[in-house]
């Protein structure tokens, strides 16, 4: 079944019994957000935490090693993200998403201005499905709603699994 929008999947989910986290970065809490927006979310959404900074994506489990090593705008720390939120909830599937909107950091200064980087992890058969996309549209909300896409369209990677 292909998935078109967050209702499909939350719908989904609560069919199929199944929960979720996330952990947002530059999307600030916004796949969370739609998320709860649907009626009955609260029997599959867990938990969600905004970890804008370094400092609070190692509190909830990020490796700083990983951070480090590869900057915290980065594949390797998005995947991270999704299973220590899994993890820490005990969910079903983690979200993880960090990356730049057009704006310089100079916290870090590492990586790609306007990349974006989603993974999802799926704990029944300890899977990621990732993907990583420019947004350079003109506000932050249209470069976050991009970012939702790109969530819908790794939803639908996943499919059953």
């Amino acid at each position: 079944m292909r998935y078109n929008n967050v209702e499909e999947i939350v719908n989904h989910l609560i069919e199929k019994k199944k929960t979720i986290s996330t952990m947002e970065s530059c999307t600030g809490g916004l796949i969370a957000s739609e998320i709860t927006n649907i009626p009955n979310a609260s029997n599959i959404i867990k938990f969600s935490a905004v970890t804008y900074s370094n400092e609070y994506k190692v509190k909830m489990g990020v490796s700083p090693e990983l951070i480090d090593k590869y900057s915290v705008y980065s594949m390797e720390v998005a995947k991270d993200m999704s299973y220590k939120i899994a993890q820490f909830a005990g969910s079903d599937i983690g979200v993880g998403v960090t990356g730049k909107l057009g704006k310089k950091d100079p916290n870090n200064p590492r990586g790609e201005d306007n990349k974006v980087f989603v993974s999802l992890y799926n704990k029944d058969n300890d899977e990621y499905f990732t993907g990583d996309l420019t947004v350079d549209e003109e506000t932050r909300y249209e470069c976050k709603k991009k970012v939702l896409n790109k969530f819908v369209e790794l939803f639908n990677q996943m499919g059953d699994k």
